[in-house]
């Protein structure tokens, strides 16, 4: 672990300065043990510079550290907590000297890391600290030091570990995304590969072709989205009729929404001018479009509006479909999120359009929302400033 290692380079030169303070008080016991009554009084005030130099170091040391650090005392004392302690331990710096640290750091866990370093172990690990509704992980790092007592450097890796499992969870669900598509190509190019039937090719091709449309549209809505959240996407800003762009994306749905029985409108005044990408508020439409005609069942509508109100630009899609359930709704908008698998069953798509609207509204230094209600249908409003 990346975060582990520099602690141990950061803990060796804390030990260090630790070291230092100890050399310069046995150097300087000696001095006044075996002065002379002449030279006492000179080699106490030399020593007590060096000791206070030494500190001084050690304090600037603790003071730059990016970690935690506590300095334990063999009774299992603070004797120091650097200001990183307060901030991710919660320790006030002040007030910790002298105290014992499951006094401060309310957990055992971490308490039994901290004796086992002052039994003479070196221990690295990660504690998980569950403050409800929050739960935190704490690479922590505590070892001996020369004459009793331990030092503890703790480094807050809470963003890093949930960095890594949506890490893990995009290639699994991009895996999953692939392997279907690629499944069936599989089983339609062997069907022709051993079959001369002009039937089997008249069932299999426009299945092939269907196929590799979605993963182009996959890698497409992958490749949109690495952009968008890379924050180098470059935006073209420029005056656009939201009113004028909003029917022209709606025509692009006029047979889809015939062949499912849906009526999509747009309700707006005439003209909307405002200002933005034109090419990426259409992007915007279409994912929300499309999104509402997935979940929209024969009989529903789809309402798109566009309005200019409160110094804000509003795109806004109304649906008629099933609804999101309320817990659902703060993760509508995260990549290949499903409210309900059952729901997906027959519904193809990449499952990163929300995720690429809300990117792309953002760079607009705008938001995106989604209100819904179980079996009434789902409204989805983005709205960002009116450049002047």
């Amino acid at each position: 672990m990346i975060a582990i290692e520099l602690g141990t380079v950061v803990a060796v030169a804390a030990a260090c300065a630790l070291a230092g303070v100890a050399a310069g008080w046995g150097v300087g016991h000696r001095s006044l043990m075996e002065s002379s009554s002449t030279d006492a009084e000179g080699a106490a005030g030399s020593f007590a510079a060096e000791a206070e130099a030494a500190d001084a170091r050690l304090e600037e040391l603790l003071a730059r550290l990016p970690a935690a650090a506590l300095l334990i005392d063999r009774a299992g004392r603070v004797v120091r907590a650097n200001a990183a302690a307060t901030e991710i331990l919660g320790v006030p710096a002040q007030l910790a000297p002298g105290r014992a640290l499951i006094e401060l750091v309310h957990s055992y866990e971490f308490d039994r890391i901290v004796h086992r370093a002052l039994d003479g172990e070196v221990v690295e690990t990660e504690v998980v600290f569950r403050e409800l509704p929050l739960e935190r992980t704490l690479a922590t790092l505590a070892f001996p030091v020369a004459g009793g007592g331990a030092i503890v450097l703790v480094r807050d890796e809470t963003r890093l570990v949930r960095l890594e499992r949506v890490r893990r969870e995009f290639v699994a669900n991009v895996s999953h995304e692939l392997r279907t598509p690629l499944a069936s190509l599989k089983l339609a190019v062997e069907t022709l590969l051993e079959s001369d039937d002009e039937e089997a090719r008249a069932i299999f091709l426009p299945q092939m072709a269907h196929e590799v449309e979605r993963m182009v549209a996959l890698t497409e809505d992958l490749l949109e989205l690495a952009r968008a959240e890379s924050g180098r996407m470059v935006l073209r800003m420029d005056d656009v009729d939201l009113a004028l762009l909003a029917r022209e994306v709606v025509k692009r749905f006029e047979r889809r929404a015939q062949e499912q029985n849906v009526t999509v409108r747009v309700e707006s005044a005439p003209h909307v001018p405002a200002r933005g990408d034109r090419d990426r508020l259409a992007q915007v439409l279409v994912n929300l479009i499309d999104n509402a005609l997935r979940y929209t069942p024969g009989g529903g509508h789809v309402e798109v509006g566009a309005e200019c109100r409160q110094g804000d630009a509003r795109l806004t899609v109304r649906d008629t479909g099933a609804g999101i359930p309320y817990g659902d709704l703060p993760h509508v908008f995260e990549r290949f999120y499903v409210v309900d698998r059952s729901r997906r069953r027959g519904v193809s798509g990449t499952g990163l359009g929300l995720a690429i609207v809300k990117h792309l509204i953002e760079a607009h230094h705008g938001s995106v929302e989604a209100e819904s209600e179980l079996g009434n249908g789902s409204t989805f409003t983005c709205r960002w400033p009116v450049v002047e």
